[in-house]
C-alpha cells in the first residue's frame, strides 16, 4: 500500500512540473528581434516590405518627434493599445518576471502536497470501509486502542519536515521578491480615482507602464486618495498603495510583449477601468511584429526611444492637440464626458463658457479661463452642485503649457 501511494505521490508532481514549465504556450509570441532597423522582420520571419520604413525611420536613438505606424498614434501608444497577451501555461498566467519562477513552484508543490494527501485520506478512508464492513465484525470483541508510540511520532515528524521545508523555500522566495538589486529603473506610480500615471527618471509621465526588458525596475507607490492595489498578473507581483505612505515592489521582465495590469482593490465606481497596459520594450534595438489581428505591423523601438520620444512629445504639439492628450492620459475621461452628459464630474462640453455659473454655496463665478485653472489645481475651492467632492487636486503635477493646453481643449468643447 504504501509503495502504491509514494509512487503515486511522485508521478504527481512530476506532471505538476512539466506542466508549469513551459511559459510561452498560448498566444504568439513576437519573433526574436533583428540588429539592424532596415532589417525588421514580421512574424513569419520574413522581411516585411511595409514595416521596413518604419524601421528605419528609428534608427537614430532619440529623434526630435515621435514615429508612428499608424496615422495620429504614436508607436508607444499603438504598443500600449495592442491586443493583451493573456496566455498561460495550463494553470498560471505566461510568467513574465525573473523571479516569478521560484514563486510558481512553491505553488505547485503546494498543490501537490494537498491533492496527494487528499487522495491518500480518501484512499485510507474507503479502504477501511470495505475492509471491516459486514455484521461479522460486530460480533467480535476489539479491545479500544489507547497509545501507539510509533504512530504519533510519525504524524508529528512527517507535517514537521513538511513545514520546515514550506517555510524556507517560501522564506527564501519573499525576501528575494521584496529585495530589490541596487541598480534599477525607478519608476514613480501613481494612482487616484480612477487613473494610474507612471513617472519616469527624465520626468516623462505616461498612464501605460512601459518598462525594458532584461533590467530590474523599482516601483515606489503611493495613492492621493484611497487604498488602491498594483496588480500584474504575469509578473506576479501585487502590492497595495496607501495614501500618504510609500510601498515598494519591483520586478525584471523577460520577454516583450503587451500584459494587463489591474488595481485589485476595490475603489469606487469606476475601479474596473483602472487596467492599463504593461509594455516591455526590448533594449537597444528595433523589433517589429505583426499585431495579432494581421492589420499592420507595429514597431518597437526600444525603451530609450520611448523616453525621448515621449519627452519631445508635447513640445511642438498645438495646445488644443496637448489638451485632449492630457484628457485621456490623466485620466480626466474617468469622470468627465466631452459629449454634453454628465458623470461623476461637469461635462466639458458646456454651453456656459463666458456666462456666470453657481457654485455650491449660492455664489455665482465666470466660466472662463481662471475658474477652469482653478478648478484643476484647487477643485473644492469652487464646487459645481450636484457633483460629489471627489476631484483630486493636481497642483505641482501640471505644467503652465499643459494647464494651457487642457484650458484650450475645454474652450474648444463649448457648444
Amino acid at each position: 500500500m504504501k509503495r502504491y501511494v509514494l509512487a503515486l505521490f511522485v508521478a504527481l508532481c512530476t506532471w505538476s512540473v512539466a506542466h508549469a514549465q513551459p511559459a510561452g504556450s498560448g498566444a504568439p509570441v513576437p519573433p526574436p528581434p533583428v540588429q539592424g532597423a532596415d532589417q525588421s522582420m514580421n512574424a513569419g520571419g520574413s522581411a516585411s516590405p511595409t514595416a521596413a520604413p518604419a524601421a528605419g525611420s528609428a534608427a537614430t536613438p532619440g529623434a526630435g518627434s515621435p514615429s508612428t505606424t499608424k496615422p495620429g498614434l504614436a508607436w508607444y501608444d499603438e504598443l500600449a493599445a495592442k491586443p493583451k497577451d493573456v496566455s498561460t501555461n495550463f494553470w498560471l498566467p505566461k510568467s513574465v518576471n525573473k523571479v516569478a519562477d521560484e514563486s510558481d513552484h512553491m505553488f505547485i508543490a503546494c498543490v501537490a502536497l494537498s491533492a496527494f494527501f487528499f487522495l491518500a485520506i480518501a484512499i485510507a478512508v474507503v479502504y477501511f470501509v470495505w475492509k471491516y464492513r459486514g455484521m461479522s465484525m460486530v460480533r467480535k470483541i476489539i479491545p479500544s486502542p489507547a497509545h501507539n508510540d510509533a504512530l504519533e511520532i510519525t504524524w508529528t515528524v512527517i507535517p514537521t519536515i513538511i513545514c520546515v521545508f514550506l517555510f524556507y523555500f517560501g522564506w527564501r522566495a519573499y525576501i528575494e521578491v521584496v529585495t530589490p538589486p541596487q541598480k534599477a529603473v525607478e519608476i514613480n506610480v501613481l494612482a487616484w480615482r480612477w487613473a494610474w500615471e507612471f513617472k519616469h527618471e527624465n520626468g516623462v509621465t505616461d498612464n501605460n507602464l512601459h518598462v525594458p526588458i532584461g533590467e530590474p525596475v523599482r516601483l515606489v507607490m503611493t495613492s492621493k486618495d484611497v487604498l488602491h492595489s498594483f496588480y500584474i498578473p504575469v509578473m506576479r507581483v501585487k502590492q497595495d498603495l496607501v495614501p500618504r505612505r510609500y510601498t515598494y515592489a519591483w520586478f525584471e521582465a523577460t520577454k516583450p510583449g503587451t500584459y494587463q495590469m489591474y488595481c485589485a482593490e476595490y475603489c469606487g465606481t469606476n475601479h474596473s477601468q483602472m487596467k492599463p497596459a504593461v509594455v516591455v520594450h526590448q533594449a537597444g534595438m528595433t523589433t517589429t511584429w505583426d499585431d495579432q489581428n494581421g492589420h499592420h505591423s507595429v514597431v518597437d523601438r526600444g525603451y530609450e526611444n520611448y523616453l525621448n520620444d515621449k519627452a519631445a512629445e508635447s513640445t511642438n504639439m498645438p495646445p488644443v492637440d496637448l489638451g485632449k492628450m492630457l484628457y485621456e492620459k490623466k485620466g480626466c475621461n474617468a469622470c468627465h464626458t466631452i459629449d454634453g452628459t454628465p458623470r461623476v464630474g461637469p461635462t466639458w462640453a458646456q454651453k456656459d463658457w463666458g456666462k456666470q455659473i453657481q457654485m455650491s454655496d449660492g455664489k455665482t463665478v465666470t466660466m472662463d479661463e481662471n475658474y477652469v485653472r482653478e478648478s484643476i489645481l484647487s477643485p473644492l475651492a469652487k464646487a459645481r452642485p450636484g457633483y460629489p467632492p471627489s476631484m483630486p487636486s493636481f497642483e505641482g503635477q501640471l505644467k503652465e503649457k499643459e494647464l494651457a493646453g487642457l484650458i484650450a481643449y475645454i474652450k474648444s468643447l463649448k457648444q
